[in-house]
């Protein structure tokens, strides 16, 4: 299955004009859905060619990179997450070539491009589950437990819901922490290390910057897979302690990572999407010979309030500075409730993002973000795809909300999606939040997002580097970067402090007068001091 290239120069992409060493350290990079971003062909699904097309879009909008999930060939039983070839690209969304052109494409607009990797797993559809003496050397297969061998090997449960064995016609289990389509690969074996690292280098060839390596913290489980003793379902995004992620034998695996992605030029990089017990634990995964970037998870999913937001940068950012690394921020992706919603308001949602593009370190913007689009909670049953939604479990929300396609132009959909429909219905209230709709409206929150990346850029004292806490009501945060203060008001109503200085740019109108300014009630304000 795997595909060739026709082009003949496959070469690493040069270091765009004046960019700063360690580009990653301060980066802004943009999620890209490719299911849902945009359709060039008209069957309502996202692919490779329609992101290419909308490239210049991300450029004007003023991000560093674009990470792009999976588009390999895959059954698509988990959008995609579920790889059947991880060397090609599956027909629904184009070809190796069109693979190909986008990267170069987006070199070509100054932009890098990261692509997602999947090691904890693979679909049941991979060549290597289909052999059964393979499978049974490469995948986790265990005995059951009873007098016939009836009952699962342990308690383990999916993250998807139900139990996270399933019993194979020979009468032995096979270990899936996600979907049963999703096989864990055994990491104890050297083909399967082997296999990635010949992955790794076959896309570094192709010349992409980098690799987001999905469930980082899941390849190695504990010896002899324990019990846990308790009924407590596994969380797709949590801070538990579990015999199945966050062993020390990960990072075995990604300092081996980190070695192949020095080898190449043009600063490669790795990002883990690692959910561990805490701030100290997670930074491990960001140790200098380790990856480069590890999401902040805590940060997304803390409570809307100067005493909750607090803590939770403060820790993230003594951690990583523990091991000489960036905090990598982070508000929405394809697998939680968009934060317009889960935050309560478009107007929460606009200042958090405000206040995360201030904080030191790398930020992660989610596709459709920019357009303040809320979650889509009313979805009929029958067009819903999240394997977890037929498992029965919504622990975290179904995904299928955050995954509706964008909105690109005009007043019916598909909204310029594409010349069809789209794979998911998309509301008629997105008529008003279309890219179109929003350009030039200085109110709207895309014109925000690019102002405020503008800015960033603008500004020496934005990005990498350190931040000290001032005094501010209660209620309110407040930080300085170099010659910028970020005010962040999580009260509900407006907030008088001394004028400090010139406002630069708000989430919402402030007004100043006689020494004073009034700071809008949930709405973050940069101010150059």
């Amino acid at each position: 299955m795997t595909q060739e290239l026709t082009s003949t120069d496959p070469a690493p992409p040069p270091a765009r004009p004046g960019a700063a060493r360690q580009w990653w350290r301060d980066a802004v990079i943009y999620q890209v859905y490719v299911r849902s971003f945009a359709d060039s062909d008209g069957d309502g699904i996202g692919d490779l060619r329609g992101a290419r097309a909308r490239l210049p879009y991300l450029r004007d909008l003023g991000v560093d990179a674009v990470w792009l999930t999976p588009f390999y060939a895959s059954p698509q039983a988990d959008g995609g997450y579920d790889v059947a070839d991880h060397r090609a690209v599956d027909p629904v969304f184009g070809d190796l070539q069109d693979a190909d052109d986008l990267v170069r494409t987006a070199h070509g607009l100054g932009l890098r491009v990261i692509v997602d990797i999947v090691p904890n797993h693979t679909s049941d559809r991979h060549p290597w589950f289909q052999d059964p003496a393979l499978a049974r050397e490469r995948y986790i297969f265990r005995p059951g437990k009873g007098p016939a061998g009836e009952l699962p090997p342990n308690d383990w449960e999916s993250v998807f819901g139900g139990p996270a064995w399933t019993r194979t016609e020979r009468g032995d289990w096979y270990l899936h922490l996600f979907a049963p389509e999703q096989p864990d690969l055994n990491w104890a074996n050297p083909d399967v290390q082997a296999e990635f690292e010949s992955i790794l280098r076959f896309w570094l060839d192709l010349g992409v910057d980098g690799f987001r390596i999905d469930v980082a913290h899941g390849m190695i489980k504990a010896p002899g897979l324990p019990d846990i003793g308790h009924k407590e379902q596994a969380k797709l995004i949590g801070s538990q302690v579990l015999p199945f992620f966050d062993q020390d034998g990960v990072h075995e695996i990604h300092r081996s990572w980190r070695r192949l992605l020095d080898s190449y030029g043009g600063e490669r990089i790795g990002v883990a999407e690692a959910w561990a017990p805490d701030a100290r634990r997670l930074a491990l995964y960001v140790r200098p010979d380790e990856l480069h970037q590890a999401f902040n998870f805590p940060f997304l999913t803390a409570g809307w309030g100067a005493a909750a937001l607090r803590p939770v940068i403060d820790d993230c950012l003594a951690a990583t500075a523990s091991v000489g690394a960036p905090a990598t921020w982070v508000l929405s992706n394809h697998d939680v409730v968009r934060h317009t919603t889960r935050l309560g308001s478009l107007r929460r949602a606009r200042a958090a993002t405000l206040a995360m593009l201030a904080l030191p370190g790398s930020a992660y913007l989610y596709q459709g973000e920019e357009l303040g689009l809320p979650e889509v909670t009313d979805l009929p049953d029958e067009v819903r795809q999240d394997p977890a939604f037929f498992r029965g479990t919504g622990q975290d929300g179904y995904r299928d909300g955050c995954r509706v396609p964008l909105p690109w132009s005009g007043q019916e959909p598909p909204y310029g999606f594409g010349p069809g429909g789209s794979w998911l219905p998309q509301p008629p209230s997105w008529r008003e939040l279309t890219v179109a709709a929003q350009t030039g409206d200085p109110a709207s929150t895309l014109e925000l997002y690019r102002s405020a990346l503008a800015l960033r850029r603008r500004l020496p004292g934005l990005g990498d580097g350190t931040m000290t806490w001032v005094p501010a009501p209660e209620g309110v945060l407040a930080f300085t970067r170099r010659g910028v203060l970020c005010t962040l008001n999580t009260l509900s109503h407006p907030v008088e402090i001394p004028l400090p200085g010139r406002p630069l740019l708000s989430s919402e109108p402030v007004t100043t007068a006689g020494g004073t300014a009034r700071v809008p009630g949930d709405s973050c304000i940069w101010w150059a001091i």
